[in-house]
């Protein structure tokens, strides 16, 4: 198998793991958050960020790096249109995931300190669990326009 093929695999399977368990933990811990289950809410919470760090993480680092390699291999110019909306979209939902990593970190120390205690999550829980799933929304909407940007390839 060349190295092209590898490469172009690495990242279309990194995109997958990108994609599918920031949507899988992002449903999970929304429909933690709404069963109002303060240990559903702290075992998601804590499972989220970990999911994060194993997979998510990796994938974010692979993503760009097989991108560009598999760009210079192919001849493709970083100023071809859909490839330079690709990036642009890219890092949109990074500016995005980072500030959700790190609501995720807050809200799953608050929920462990509630269940700790034997109290109620504080406000301030729900607060970051608002914005959470506010960014989450069009972090996948690029990310969806990204796959079909990296199909299609339009002129």
């Amino acid at each position: 198998m060349s190295t092209y093929l590898i490469l172009k695999t690495l990242h279309i399977l990194s995109s997958v793991v990108l994609v599918g368990v920031g949507f899988g933990t992002a449903f999970y811990l929304f429909c933690a958050n709404r069963s109002k289950s303060l240990e559903a809410q702290a075992v998601v919470a804590r499972t989220v960020v970990l999911a994060d760090w194993i997979f998510t993480t990796p994938a974010v680092i692979l993503q760009p790096v097989t991108g560009i390699a598999l760009l210079k291999m192919a001849g493709w110019p970083m100023t071809t249109p859909w490839i330079m909306w690709s990036l642009v979209l890219y890092a949109i939902t990074g500016a995005c995931w980072l500030p959700v990593v790190w609501l995720q970190i807050q809200m799953k120390q608050m929920a462990n300190a509630a269940l700790a205690n034997n109290t109620a999550l504080p406000v301030l829980y729900w607060r970051y669990a608002r914005w959470w799933e506010s960014l989450g929304y069009p972090a996948f909407a690029a990310m969806v326009v990204v796959y079909f940007l990296m199909v299609s390839k339009p002129a």
